[in-house]
């Protein structure tokens, strides 16, 4: 009889996870290259890439609950097959219903990693789920490292047609296709440890998991809306602001990767709520410094902040109402995605607003947007985007400061219960 084999299908997850971030990270940067090739607004290029994240939290909602049914191995099957079919669709797309086609089934095929990855793992490392979430949504942040690479790389040698970049993403597609093939997988924790289907239900609707469903929405929000939004934001800080994604990226990858031992011996909720003051300071520093260098100091204060956000949410959540299972791990993964896609227009909207406020008394925003490099009116235009950003990344610092009362609170709480 086939046995589980732990690393080959932990190594498996991880790959899958990378073709998750390089999605995210590629198609946030052909936002402009689809506008111009296929004459779209910029309301319709937004339909688009938040299709991705509807996708997702739709894979998650109905994914999680199948899992106990057709079992963790089909689950994956499925978002293989959508990741292809999504990548295809976009390299052949001719406008704007192929390409939210193609993003809907990308935006499914993430989420159906993640619906059946989260329980894969912690069902195989049932004494050390925090700190195995971690390491593996260490591989988000490094795919996004490498996307982020990749687009700086095809620009700079001349290949700037966004059609090379995604097709760059089959190669890790079939890669993890390949490592899952013919592999047995377990049963997940909640089975085993022979909780109800309505002990499940029950769990998921309890006042801790609703409470930490909330905070998943203001972390996930912190984190992905911030981060999708982070090179617009501070683009005149620096002359290639992809980098500074790529540098928070970074730091988030080496964080959750080598910060186990950190994760494992400390609380979860001692980390949530550092986490939270980290991501606070970080985000209003990034609101008042200047210069390349101190951004890309307070940048990395900020990194530090968000990196264990997701992994400990999912980690707290098993470890502390394991009877929610596959579900509860869904809902949360959904709901933070859910988080993601609330914050884009929400951040625009503030961009435009303090953009606006910042335009010197006289001038038309219309007129300086189409300057020419070099003017007057160009330079003008560039510092009220500065400051717009910077104004931006203020009203970002108000998330995670809430967020550190509401891990307070269950710090308090958590420890009074013990």
């Amino acid at each position: 009889m086939d046995t589980i084999k732990k690393t080959q299908l932990f190594n498996a997850s991880c790959v899958a996870l990378v073709v998750t971030a390089l999605a995210f990270a590629t198609r946030g940067s052909f936002v402009e290259a689809w506008a111009a090739e296929f004459n779209l607004t910029h309301a319709q290029v937004g339909w688009i890439v938040g299709t991705a994240f509807w996708g997702f939290t739709l894979a998650m909602v109905f994914g999680g609950p199948l899992v106990d049914i057709i079992g963790l191995g089909r689950i994956i099957s499925i978002a293989f097959f959508c990741h292809v079919a999504g990548i295809i669709l976009t390299i052949v797309a001719t406008g704007f219903w192929t390409l939210f086609i193609s993003t809907l089934f990308i935006g499914i095929a993430n989420g159906s990693v993640e619906a059946a990855c989260n329980p894969l793992i912690t069902s195989m490392y049932t004494e050390e789920k925090t700190r195995r979430l971690n390491r593996f949504h260490a591989w988000f942040p490094t795919g996004i490292v490498i996307g982020g690479l990749v687009v700086y790389l095809f620009n700079n040698i001349g290949l700037t047609n966004w059609r090379y970049a995604m097709a760059m993403m089959l190669i890790p597609t079939f890669i993890y296709g390949y490592m899952f093939l013919n592999k047995k997988f377990p049963q997940t924790e909640r089975v085993v440890a022979g909780f109800s289907y309505k002990d499940m239900l029950k769990a998921c609707v309890s006042p801790l998991f609703l409470f930490m469903a909330f905070c998943m929405l203001l972390t996930a929000a912190t984190e992905l809306g911030t981060n999708q939004w982070i090179a617009a934001l501070l683009a005149n800080v620096s002359s290639n602001p992809i980098l500074l994604l790529v540098w928070i990226s970074g730091i988030m990858a080496l964080a959750r990767q080598f910060g186990g031992t950190f994760v494992h011996n400390t609380k979860s909720t001692v980390i949530l709520l550092c986490s939270s003051i980290l991501a606070f300071a970080g985000a209003l520093l990034m609101g008042y410094v200047n210069g390349a260098f101190m951004v890309f100091a307070a940048a990395g204060i900020f990194a530090l902040g968000i990196a264990f956000f997701w992994p400990t949410m999912l980690g707290f959540v098993s470890e502390n109402i394991p009877e929610s299972g596959a579900l509860g791990l869904a809902i949360m993964g959904g709901i933070g995605f859910l988080g993601g896609a609330i914050a884009q227009p929400v951040l625009g909207a503030i961009f435009d607003a303090q953009t606006a406020a910042a335009i010197p008394a006289g001038q038309a925003i219309e007129a300086l947007k189409s300057a020419i490099e070099g003017t007057g009116e160009a330079a003008a235009w560039a510092a009220a985007q500065l400051s717009g950003g910077a104004h931006t990344l203020r009203f970002v610092s108000v998330v995670p400061a809430f967020l550190i009362i509401c891990f307070t609170f269950l710090h308090l709480r958590k420890r009074k219960s013990n």
